[in-house]
């Protein structure tokens, strides 16, 4: 039986690579090795075209089941960028699973954890596209300055000294944002230790970022050395020069 399955390893390649009248001689000769019937030596020595056929259509599947399984998490991370989606999936699948809101199937989750940030906005291209009828960003000057501008998730801040902080704003419209003005509030986290500082705002307002700023940096028992949005895809840093 080994003898025989290294003659197929042997004459397969050959067989697939030669002309149609080689093909016929090798044929004969496989036959005369084996005892074949001419049908059944035909499929064998084609068997590794199925078996890589078959193989393509598992990887589509695969594809297929993981472009979906990375839907439901990008859904479930309020949509954000492919390199943070990147640093959170592994969180959000043991959450997800232990809650029961997803069932990945060992390979897929395999091919989920290992999948690049770059392969992530690669696969959700097309659903980017389809969020509420809105199209890609029109690429000129914009799409250049945010090119420019390094992104920096939790995951890319190993182990920062106290004083960066990570901001969010939030808008208390109560529910769904309609038309008109909101009170905020401006939630400052720092990396390192997990201090918060929350400071209300009656409007959204630039200059008054600025003062909550100035005022948290004043009320810190050590120094405020930068900061990071969060809500955006770009990363925005300030040095305050405080000691």
């Amino acid at each position: 039986m080994t003898t025989r399955k290294e003659l197929v390893e042997a004459l397969r390649e050959r067989y697939r690579s030669a002309a149609f009248g080689d093909r016929i001689k090798i044929l004969d000769e496989f036959v005369a090795l084996t005892g074949y019937h001419r049908k059944h030596a035909i499929r064998v020595l084609h068997a590794e075209v199925a078996t890589a056929t078959a193989a393509r259509a598992r990887n589509r599947l695969y594809d297929e089941a993981v472009r979906q399984a990375l839907t439901v998490l990008w859904e479930a991370a309020d949509r954000v960028c492919g390199k943070r989606l990147k640093a959170l999936i592994p969180m959000l699948v043991d959450a997800m699973e232990r809650h029961g809101h997803l069932d990945l199937d060992p390979v897929i989750k395999t091919k989920v954890l290992q999948v690049s940030a770059a392969t992530i906005d690669r696969v959700l291209a097309s659903a980017r596209l389809h969020i509420d009828g809105q199209r890609k960003r029109r690429k000129g000057v914009g799409s250049a300055i945010r090119r420019s501008i390094p992104v920096r998730t939790f995951a890319d801040w190993r182990d920062p000294p106290p004083g960066f902080f990570e901001i969010d704003m939030v808008e208390h419209c109560g529910g769904v944002k309609t038309e008109g003005e909101f009170v905020h509030t401006l939630t400052m986290t720092d990396i390192a230790s997990g201090w918060t500082e929350c400071v209300a705002m009656r409007v959204r307002d630039q200059m008054l970022v600025i003062e909550a700023f100035e005022k948290v940096a004043a009320d810190l028992p050590f120094a405020m050395l930068g900061v990071d949005t969060v809500n955006v895809n770009c990363t925005a840093q300030r040095s305050f020069g405080l000691g």
